[in-house]
């Protein structure tokens, strides 16, 4: 019997999780399993594994097979590399606490590089929080202005008009008034007085042509 790690889904749509198990090869994949070995969930970042390493370990020790992301989790919590460095002290490269002092350096080095990232990926989500927030301002801010001007009262500039056709009136009544006054003051009376003086002028001589006429004859 053929044994294989690989992944059994769990979980609802959009939202699934799944279990690390060692199964029969002919098996479904979401059938009978052997053994758990953990649990791997993808909805967090960064995702979410948790394995027996000792089991695991074991199950990869005597041979079993594993699916493409069965080995690439694996290989991220470090069996593939225990795996490894004990098929070292089996074939006398290493001995047994060489072995365990490279793994473990190796493990403090990836938990750092795991730290780190988690690090960055808090300020990350900290700076688009801020600045989300601030957005959210900016635009509350835009509509509290926006509803403002537009529940403002309208200033009704036809009210203005009359005041100025008043004030034209005003000023044509006082420009009439003006010429009636330029009109009174202008001496109409003697010009109508000159007028007999000059008829008299003009009848004088007309009889004194009278008078010299039968002195004629």
């Amino acid at each position: 019997m053929a044994t294989r790690i690989r992944l059994q889904r769990h979980g609802k749509k959009n939202k699934a999780f799944f279990h690390l198990v060692a199964a029969d090869s002919r098996a479904k994949r979401d059938g009978k399993f052997i053994e758990k070995l953990g649990t791997y969930n993808p909805n967090t970042n960064p995702a979410t594994i948790e394995i027996n390493f000792d089991k695991t370990l074991h199950w990869v020790q005597v041979g079993a097979e594993m699916s493409e992301t069965a080995r690439a989790i694996l290989s991220y919590k470090g069996v593939l590399h225990k795996n490894h460095l004990l098929n070292g002290v089996k074939k006398g490269a290493l001995t047994t606490e060489q072995a365990e002092a490279k793994f473990a350096a190796w493990l403090a080095e990836k938990d750092a590089k795991v730290s780190g990232k988690v690090d960055t990926l808090a300020k990350n989500e900290a700076a688009d929080k801020a600045a989300r927030m601030k957005a959210e301002e900016v635009a509350n801010a835009a509509k509290a202005a926006a509803v403002e001007a537009k529940n403002a009262p309208v200033v009704e500039e036809v009210e203005e008009a009359p005041v100025a056709e008043e004030a034209t009136e005003e000023v044509a009544v006082e420009a009439a008034v003006e010429t009636e006054e330029v009109v009174e003051a202008t001496p109409e009376v003697e010009a109508v007085e000159e007028t007999p003086a000059a008829e008299e002028a003009t009848e004088a001589p007309a009889e004194e042509a009278g008078e010299e006429a039968p002195a004629a004859e």
